[in-house]
């Protein structure tokens, strides 16, 4: 009995020992560069099925995916800008996906800059009519089919709008976004309406209000007024800067109205 005891005891200890040094060796001698290669690979194959599968719509027929360590690289063509965009946006949410490397071409007609600028602008000025677009004030710029917003919009709900609306027009091939968005304040809502009231209920500055195409648009940062459009005469680009400089509370007015016909002067 006393044999048997020692024999077992001496076995367990031996099994511990065998299991500590197995340990030992796992811990000197890592996995192998094969192995984690291989563990790699397949971690880009599930990070590739899942970014696919974000792109299973029609818009995206012809985009691939592909991922290596990580990075998503995407290729094909599509037909606006904000296809490209969304893909962009989709694929960095897929799992696996640590970065996105967008690639895509925008496919459709060609347009010139100059007419394409043209049909945005005119796209723009009509847009949230109904929405306060007399306090935005977005300029509209294009180069090689890129299309550089900028100016001021009165919310961000204002800005994604213009966004949105270039970013789904045809010939468009990539949008910048310069636009900055009013801050939100008593004070400068307050001024806002009274310089908007001071100035169209004006006579000489009334039709200004009739077409959404053609009005003074008005933008507010802490008390500074900005005036933007374009105006018929001299005389009416005065008459505005008078009246908004009249309002009580406004810390300074900038006139950028331009006169119709005459040469643009550049922002300062």
């Amino acid at each position: 009995m006393i044999w048997t005891m020692k024999n077992t005891s001496a076995g367990l200890v031996a099994a511990t020992l065998a299991g500590v040094l197995l340990s030992l060796s796992q811990a000197a001698f890592p996995q192998s560069p094969s192995s984690s290669a291989s563990a790699s690979a397949q971690a880009d194959d599930t990070a590739g099925s899942s970014a696919a599968a974000r792109l299973d719509k029609k818009e995206f027929h012809d985009v691939k995916v592909s991922v290596d360590n990580g990075t998503a690289t995407l290729t094909g063509t599509v037909d606006f800008y904000g296809y490209k965009a969304d893909a962009g946006k989709r694929v960095r949410k897929a799992k696996g996906v640590t970065a996105v490397r967008n690639l895509i071409e925008v496919a459709g007609p060609r347009i010139s800059d100059h007419d394409l600028q043209a049909k945005l602008a005119e796209k723009l000025a009509y847009d949230r009519v109904f929405y306060g677009n007399a306090f935005n004030a977005i300029s509209i710029s294009v180069q090689n089919g890129v299309v550089t917003l900028g100016g001021h919009a009165l919310s961000y709900i204002s800005r994604n709008s213009a966004l949105d609306l270039v970013s789904y027009y045809s010939g468009v091939k990539d949008v910048v976004d310069e636009i900055q968005v009013d801050p939100v304040s008593m004070l400068d809502n307050r001024i806002r309406m009274q310089v908007y009231r001071a100035v169209y209920d004006y006579p000489s500055l009334q039709r200004y209000a009739i077409d959404p195409v053609k009005p003074i648009r008005i933008s507010v940062q802490n008390g500074h007024v900005e005036l933007y459009g374009t105006v018929d005469s001299q005389a009416d680009k005065d008459t505005a800067y008078i009246r908004a400089n009249g309002v009580p509370g406004v810390f300074e007015v900038k006139n950028y109205l331009q006169v119709a016909e005459q040469p643009a002067k550049k922002q300062k």
